[in-house]
């Protein structure tokens, strides 16, 4: 560990109180991972978050722009204005046992976590928190603004925050997420999106005696799927589509009058992702016309490519540097060599030491919905140690560890590097913020922000109700009974 970044009475104080509170955040994030909820349906994992942010001292907003699991926790007063935010939902058809290297369901066919937001919510939670203490312990002048965002895994909520100016007073924000190692990039990471349903409506009938009286809604998501199939030879370069059928009738002698598609276009530029969203919507219109159907399109989010900020990842990797890695035991490790044969891969263990900022980043295809708060606002983006290297996220390896002492070990690391890093803003003299929105202005020359949200658009509020109301009960018998504490 490195004490010349460290040793101010500031950040010792956060670093010991994470260190003092790792029960709590190792309960925090085992309790989110066993509610294993999805996105939209996070009721358990906001009120406990929320909760426990209240009895620190944070005013609390719930039901932010109508998310009901969507919330605003602010502490402090004046500038700088610092927000942190993350998201904290699980995957559908995950529920993987933690700790064991088998697939192993916790509740067959049941939701679950699969990639770590559970010890992404956990690092927020744990970084605020021992902020908030340390801002009154030394007088720290500013504000906090913690914002804990659903349905990541579906692109949905943050969009609608910065549509609805959750971000325009925040001078410099930050984003916690899981991977295998503890560092921080710069540069343009991530693809823009536009998420969309299209339902056609038709005319029922029996297949079987009178197919001639029905028009076909499947038929048209079909000809859709066939005519996205023919473009794809005509994408620009880095375009990319996938889609999954949501509606595709109810039993084979019934012609479904209704049938729905839900598709994610990609491009790592939000014009290129708006070009590709209008073929699609022309292509649906042709099926619809051979069809005699008609199409009903409807946007369930739309986001801007994530843009990281050179100068507050700088700051991030100065603290995760100086933190540097936990330090693995023989059993961490061998646990993560099994999973990583399991899933295909060589077995390297654990990573031992902090990797390097790097940027400008290479540009990965997935999106994440941070993507316009990054456009709106300076953002550093803080990757910490609390999954296994080298495995794919959304697969029963990657749920395998999100509940053991890997996982808390790098959740602890993150929200020392988390807090430290906001620390360096909340005493910064102005000189480190006036260099953050030079480069954010420079990195951002050119491009015009406008978002590719609709401005009446409302989120998809039922998005998997059915599908936890259908394993909740179940799964209510393997949460956590312990209550997080953190105690300053």
């Amino acid at each position: 560990m490195s004490g010349n970044v460290l040793s101010t009475p500031e950040k010792a104080f956060l670093i010991d109180f994470m260190d003092r509170n790792a029960q709590g955040i190792a309960t925090l994030s085992d309790a989110l991972f066993y509610f294993g909820e999805l996105g939209m349906q996070e009721f358990r994992s906001a009120e406990l978050m929320c909760s426990l942010l209240e009895e620190h001292g944070f005013a609390v907003e719930r039901n932010l722009s109508g998310f009901p699991t969507g919330f605003l926790a602010c502490y402090g007063e004046g500038a700088p204005v610092v927000g942190i935010h993350t998201e904290y939902d699980a995957n559908p058809a995950n529920s993987q046992a933690s700790g064991l290297a088998d697939k192993v369901e916790i509740v067959e066919g049941a939701p679950g976590h699969c990639e770590g937001h559970n010890a992404n919510a956990a690092v927020m939670v744990a970084a605020a928190i021992g902020l908030r203490h340390a801002m009154e312990k030394f007088g720290l002048k500013g504000t906090i603004k913690i914002i804990g965002a659903p349905s990541e895994e579906t692109l949905i909520s943050r969009p609608y925050f910065v549509r609805d100016g959750v971000f325009d007073d925040i001078d410099v924000v930050f984003h916690d997420h899981v991977w295998d190692d503890l560092r921080a990039d710069y540069g343009h990471i991530q693809y823009a999106a536009i998420s969309a349903d299209f339902t056609f409506h038709g005319e029922s009938a029996h297949a079987a005696l009178f197919p001639f009286r029905a028009r076909d809604a499947l038929d048209a998501v079909t000809l859709m799927d066939m005519g996205m199939a023919q473009y794809r030879e005509h994408f620009e370069p880095q375009m990319s589509a996938q889609r999954t059928i949501t509606n595709g009738g109810k039993q084979p002698n019934v012609i479904p009058d209704l049938a729905s598609v839900w598709w994610y276009f990609r491009h790592p530029h939000a014009d290129g992702t708006r070009r590709l969203f209008e073929q699609a919507k022309r292509i649906a219109q042709g099926a619809a016309m051979m069809t005699n159907t008609e199409v009903e399109v409807n946007i369930r989010s739309a986001v801007w490519p994530v843009m990281l900020n050179r100068t507050a990842s700088e700051v991030a990797q100065r603290n995760a540097q100086a933190v540097g890695m936990p330090v693995w035991t023989a059993d961490e490790d061998a646990l993560a060599k099994t999973l990583q044969v399991k899933a295909g891969k060589e077995p390297v263990g654990l990573l031992k030491a902090a990797g390097k900022v790097t940027g400008p980043a290479k540009i990965i295809a997935a999106s994440n919905d941070s993507g316009d708060v990054s456009c709106k606002v300076p953002m550093a983006r803080i990757w910490f140690p609390s999954n296994v290297p080298n495995l794919g996220f959304h697969h029963w390896t990657a749920g395998a560890a999100l509940a053991t002492s890997i996982a808390h070990k790098g959740a602890i690391a993150g929200a020392k590097v988390l807090g430290a890093s906001v620390i360096d803003y909340l005493t910064d003299d102005g000189d480190l913020m006036e260099r953050t929105r030079e480069s954010f202005a420079a990195e951002l020359s050119g491009i015009e922000y406008e978002p590719l949200l609709p401005k009446d658009q409302q989120p998809p509020l039922d998005l998997n109700r059915a599908e936890m109301e259908k394993y909740r009960a179940q799964m209510e018998a393997h949460y956590v009974a312990e209550r997080p504490k953190f105690v300053a």
